[in-house]
């Protein structure tokens, strides 16, 4: 049997696995090997980590302790549990004030925003079919709509923009053509928050070209020194959008893999239709045990406090160093300009940085190429706490400052 030749295209055909090329994640993971096997000694201070450093708050852990003693959530969950929908729609209210949404109809759990990226396009995409998609991104927004055939149009997030897709560069002709708009704010990796103008524009935008808008508001709640913002509280985001909310962000509940995707009914009436010929549903007792806590926003609030005091005490380290950096409106991450070389040593791209950065002060990024040469720092950093924040910065600063970071 020549199993090489079975592979679908969509996953690289009878080339799959055989490619030399390596994804910039790998090279990452690779060169931090390195840097620890060159240096044990040398702590590596990974700012590329992409999840939360810390545990789910205390009243969630407990609720999922008392509930998964109990008979009647050993079973499938399907579709989830009206009490989970319930919640989720206390939380938008709580933190959004979103106040129309029918639990029933405009609500559906998903195992994670994964799936839910995974299960929209097989809602709506067709072979040839148009979708946008901003980068840099997020890579899983358009990778399924592109195994099912689907044309990715993609659509530069600029720092002169405020890293908002330019709506009136796209060719009307071309947005005629299109059924999904993906966008993500607060934006991974720009840090770029929501504003209700931008939102109002998408709005206008989706109703004039009949196509629906996939906003992926995994860090909504991490917002700082502005006010919290759905699409589906501004007029007619219902209509045109949906909406994926996730509890591994708001809530430190990475693994527990639960969130929901909102908005228009027909939209997630869809969702569901696929949804229920994918998957059996998250455990009952995590979609319980989200149900004790997510619609309380003092919970989540010290977790966004958190966050805001490293990328506040990160900024002034990187502006030390020469990075114009600022701080971001939302999300854990702060996107910068990468430095254009160091004594003795010039970088072509964000990517060259990142490499050396790693292998020769053991501190990790990742690079972003798509729009500029730029470093996304993460203000997920492993710590011991507080004061071990500061130690891990102060040792950043003087790696930084040894490396004479040289920018154009």
């Amino acid at each position: 049997m020549d199993i090489q030749t079975l592979f679908a295209d969509r996953i690289g055909g009878s080339q799959f696995g055989l490619k030399d090329e390596i994804y910039k994640f790998e090279k990452i993971k690779r060169a931090k090997a390195a840097a620890r096997k060159a240096r044990p000694a040398v702590e590596l201070l990974d700012f590329g980590v992409g999840e939360p450093d810390q545990m789910a708050p205390a009243a969630i852990r407990e609720a999922l302790k008392r509930e998964v003693d109990k008979p009647e959530n050993r079973g499938y969950a399907d579709n989830g549990i009206r009490e989970f929908k319930v919640a989720a729609g206390e939380y938008l209210k709580s933190f959004f004030g979103v106040t129309d949404i029918d639990p029933d109809t405009e609500i559906n759990h998903s195992i994670g925003s994964k799936p839910a990226l995974a299960m929209l396009p097989l809602c709506f995409i067709n072979p040839g079919d148009l979708m946008f998609q901003t980068v840099p991104g997020y890579p899983v927004l358009a990778t399924h709509a592109k195994y099912l055939g689907g044309k990715v149009v993609n659509l530069p997030l600029k720092k002169e923009m405020g890293f908002f897709p330019d709506l009136d560069a796209i060719d009307p002709a071309m947005a005629d053509q299109a059924k999904l708009f993906y966008v993500n704010y607060p934006n991974n990796p720009t840090g770029a928050a929501p504003t209700a103008a931008f939102f109002d524009r998408l709005i206008a935008f989706a109703k004039k070209h009949n196509l629906l808008v996939v906003q992926d508001a995994a860090y909504a709640t991490l917002i700082y020194n502005r006010d919290r913002i759905s699409i589906l509280g501004r007029p007619g985001g219902k209509e045109v959008a949906v909406e994926l909310h996730s509890m591994s962000k708001s809530y430190n509940m990475t693994g527990w893999r639960l969130g929901f995707v909102a908005g228009n009914a027909k939209a997630v009436a869809a969702y569901a239709a696929v949804k229920d010929n994918s998957d059996s549903g998250q455990f009952k007792a995590i979609q319980q045990a989200a149900c004790a806590g997510i619609a309380d926003v003092s919970l989540s609030e010290g977790i966004r406090a958190h966050y805001q005091r490293r990328l506040e005490k990160l900024v002034e380290v990187l502006k030390a160093a020469g990075f114009d950096a600022a701080m971001p409106g939302g999300s854990f991450f702060l996107y910068t300009s990468a430095p254009t070389g160091a004594e003795g040593v010039t970088f072509k791209t964000a990517e060259d940085a990142s490499q050396y950065l790693i292998r020769e002060c053991s501190v990790s990024t990742v690079p972003w190429d798509d729009v500029g040469a730029f470093l996304r720092f993460s203000a997920t950093f492993e710590s011991k706490g507080p004061d071990d924040d500061d130690r891990v910065l102060g040792e950043l600063a003087e790696r930084l400052q040894r490396a004479k970071l040289t920018f154009s």
